[in-house]
């Protein structure tokens, strides 16, 4: 599992509403009440559930081990049951023919033909195994934030319709354009552009800029800094859905011509693939801009060595790199839109952003 072992893919989430009184007794009792619990001779195409993190064949969350200091952690299970397209043509014709034969007719109805699929559909899927898939989650309680180990936007559905049944609290995913600093950068300066859907884009393309600028080390507060470089592939479009059009570059470093030639004709990075530098920790991964998806999140090598009897170390470290590689591109995000609505933008970041495409 990714959470665990391996590298992490992502997506975050805000948690909205207030815990409530008792929290972990009312967690206790809701993440059981809502855990998966298999019926293989089953109709169901879709069943799911909570498991733990730690142990996926537990489902009964002994000695709450799905608590680890401030997180919780577990997983969300899915067992669906997908029937093959030619399997089921074939049992329909099949059962078509014996019907005509018992009946006598030469062809069926419209509706006796629904019926007979429906009754194959059925049956078919009674007697079919369920195939399951995991999918772990870390809640940052103190934080509200929820990290989710899917790309999928049903899978996302999906999980944020059981949270809310099982926890009653709702979660919302955390997008750039819908990002609390857009908002308040934006009424800092009125005359800041109101467009905002594509400043993920916007920002992927200026990370791009800065990275090469002082060969890439980004300033952040406090006198911080770290080093980020773009790498193996960055995705350029311009445009929306039919009319989008893009161009993908691939290579071991950035200065690539056919990209800065994208940018200069009106394309934003959509997508990159990233190292991060900091504190002597190095990650890679890749960097959706339209959701701040995080993609195969390969993490530094850990220093806390797991011991059988406690792997909690090993897992708070994991932990902890995950949140670090996360506030790192939050950091630089709400950077990103303190000089993008500013009246520094024109005058100054701009030009030396047309500047670099020249090189």
């Amino acid at each position: 599992m990714g959470l665990k072992q391996g590298s992490f893919s992502f997506m975050q989430f805000a948690v909205e509403g207030n815990l409530p009184q008792a929290f972990h007794t009312f967690i206790n009792t809701r993440i059981r009440e809502n855990a998966f619990r298999e019926a293989r001779q089953t109709t169901e195409e879709k069943r799911m559930g909570w498991v733990s993190a730690l142990d996926i064949l537990d489902a009964d969350f002994e000695n709450a081990n799905y608590a680890l200091g401030d997180y919780l952690i577990f997983s969300l299970r899915v067992d669906r049951k997908v029937i093959a397209p030619r399997l089921l043509k074939l049992r329909l014709l099949e059962e078509q023919k014996r019907h005509l034969a018992e009946t006598g007719k030469t062809r069926l109805g419209k509706q006796m033909n629904e019926a007979i699929k429906d009754k194959v559909r059925l049956d078919l899927l009674g007697r079919i195994d369920p195939v399951p898939t995991f999918y772990d989650v870390l809640w940052a309680i103190g934080a509200k934030r929820v990290y989710f180990s899917s790309l999928s936007d049903k899978v996302a559905d999906d999980f944020m319709d059981l949270f809310k049944k099982t926890f009653s609290l709702g979660l919302k995913r955390i997008l750039p354009q819908d990002h609390p600093s857009v908002s308040k950068h934006k009424s800092d300066n009125a005359d800041a552009d109101d467009d905002s859907g594509l400043i993920g884009r916007e920002f992927l393309t200026w990370l791009w800029f800065k990275s090469e600028e002082r060969g890439g080390r980004i300033p952040l507060e406090n006198s911080r800094e770290i080093e980020l470089h773009l790498q193996k592939r960055i995705a350029l479009e311009a445009g929306e859905g039919e009319y989008a059009q893009g161009v993908v570059c691939s290579g071991l470093h950035t200065d690539l011509p056919e990209g800065k030639e994208a940018i200069r004709l009106g394309k934003k990075v959509k997508e990159t693939g990233l190292k991060l530098i900091s504190d002597q920790n190095e990650w890679e991964f890749a960097l959706k801009a339209d959701t701040f998806y995080i993609q195969s999140l390969k993490m530094p090598a850990p220093v806390w060595q797991e011991e059988p009897e406690d792997p909690s170390g090993a897992l708070l470290e994991r932990i902890y790199l995950i949140e670090k590689a996360a506030g790192v591109i939050n950091e630089l995000f709400d950077g990103f839109l303190a000089v993008r609505y500013s009246a520094a933008w024109p005058r100054e970041e701009k030009v030396r952003l047309a500047q670099w495409l020249k090189l």
